[in-house]
């Protein structure tokens, strides 16, 4: 009825605002003032459209010609700041982006979107960086709710790939890469996060064949190249660190497996499998202590019947390694059968005689006797079947009454060797003797 009245535009644009709609506004606005410069609200209402959108620079023209027409308008100059901060806030996230501080650029465009509610852009890029730090449901959100204002925004399509892609669905993701790039097919970032996820999906499957297929040189080859392609991704490099521990394990390589789940739970500290990968290993490598410590890790995260097992085995095998260890005095396997504790015995036995080493210093005498003495003790125990039941379960034999500090090792050396073909004792000294 009136189109050429610039207040009705300026009006109509004051309602689109209060409504959200920027975009719209910003057209009504734009029109104001071309159908009359010297209406300073109609460039007040361009200026807030152009920061709401994220458009400082432009904001900042609408309020300087604002001032030029009204020097002393109070909000003209309030705004006017606001939009200065919005391009400081910009400069500082774009500094800090290539940093990788992605905590600050997420504050940047917090405190930028204040001012710019409407702004895509500024949002993405939070999200983004929201992603970069692991929290994937925030970062989630913030792509879903621009997808939802508009589907084909392949910024917001990225960004929920990401997400998928840094918690391990890298299928998923990969579909989201792609839709991305049919919207935008020059998004350099969803361009190689596709190729990355493309090439992590397949080294980790061949490398879980090859696993599977027992060849485990070439699936340690693959897990590693594997996690050269993207140090970024946190989820996917503990597990396949987690899987290259396997097949060090299986390789016998039990120190680079512990290396292995030790990246593993660096990168991921609620990886269980990690955990309980690592304490096997430290349980093959007699570590007790540190296999004691995972597996109470594991036990408090999920409280199951085969995680308490596991755990109470580790701290018997603790309990059992404070402890002198008979089978490795004696020098045998812990299978060995009668025969060889026996022959082990008779060898350790003349070997640490005190009177085979009355000619040496007292300080050697005196290591002798003591590794006689324990000789003695691993013999009495593991030639003794119920005893040796008792040490094998990790029980204390004190309860059986029997006191090793009043052991005597002469005792069980002369019932031993006692009978003819044994040994003899000469006359060239007190308690000397020499073998036959």
């Amino acid at each position: 009825m009136c189109p050429k009245n610039a207040s009705y535009y300026g009006n109509r644009a004051a309602t689109l605002m209060m409504l959200g709609r920027f975009r719209e506004a910003l057209g009504d606005a734009q029109q104001s003032v071309r159908l009359d410069d010297s209406f300073v609200r109609g460039h007040l209402r361009e200026g807030k459209c152009h920061l709401s959108l994220g458009n400082a620079m432009a904001a900042c023209r609408s309020f300087q010609r604002a001032l030029e027409l009204d020097h002393k308008n109070a909000q003209a100059q309030q705004e006017f700041k606001n939009a200065n901060a919005v391009m400081e806030y910009e400069k500082i996230a774009e500094t800090d982006f290539e940093k990788r501080d992605f905590r600050k650029v997420v504050f940047c465009m917090d405190r930028a979107l204040e001012f710019a509610p409407a702004c895509h852009r500024f949002k993405i890029l939070k999200a983004e960086c929201l992603a970069m730090l692991g929290r994937y449901p925030e970062a989630q959100s913030v792509a879903s709710d621009i997808l939802r204002m508009d589907s084909t925004n392949a910024d917001a399509l990225y960004v929920r790939g990401l997400c998928l892609y840094y918690e391990d669905c890298i299928e998923k993701a990969v579909q989201f890469f792609v839709q991305a790039l049919r919207m935008a097919p020059d998004h350099e970032k969803a361009c190689i996060a596709c190729r990355n996820a493309k090439a992590l999906k397949a080294k980790k499957e061949d490398g879980n064949k090859a696993f599977k297929e027992g060849n485990y040189k070439l699936a340690y080859e693959l897990y590693t190249e594997a996690l050269g392609i993207d140090p970024n991704n946190i989820k996917t490099n503990a597990k396949l660190y987690c899987n290259r521990g396997t097949v060090n394990s299986k390789l016998r390589k039990l120190d680079d497996a512990i290396e292995d789940c030790t990246n593993a739970v660096k990168l991921d500290d609620t990886y269980i499998k990690a955990y309980l990968r690592r304490a096997q290993c430290y349980m093959d490598t007699e570590q007790y202590e540190e296999a004691v410590r995972d597996y109470e890790k594991v036990y408090q995260t999920e409280k199951t019947k085969e995680h308490k097992q596991l755990l109470k085995n580790a701290q018997l095998e603790l309990k059992k390694s404070k402890r002198k260890d008979y089978y490795k005095i004696l020098g045998v396997d812990k299978n060995a059968s009668e025969d060889e504790i026996k022959k082990a015995y008779r060898k350790r036995a003349l070997m640490h005689h005190p009177d085979r080493h009355s000619g040496a210093s007292a300080e050697v005498q005196k290591e002798e006797e003591k590794k006689f003495k324990e000789v003695g003790e691993a013999f009495t125990i593991l030639s003794d079947p119920k005893k040796k039941t008792r040490y094998d379960s990790g029980q204390d034999l004190d309860e059986e009454g029997m006191n090793m500090g009043d052991f005597d090792p002469n005792n069980i050396f002369k019932a031993f060797f006692g009978g003819p073909g044994g040994f003899s004792f000469e006359a060239s000294g007190p308690g000397n003797f020499f073998f036959q």
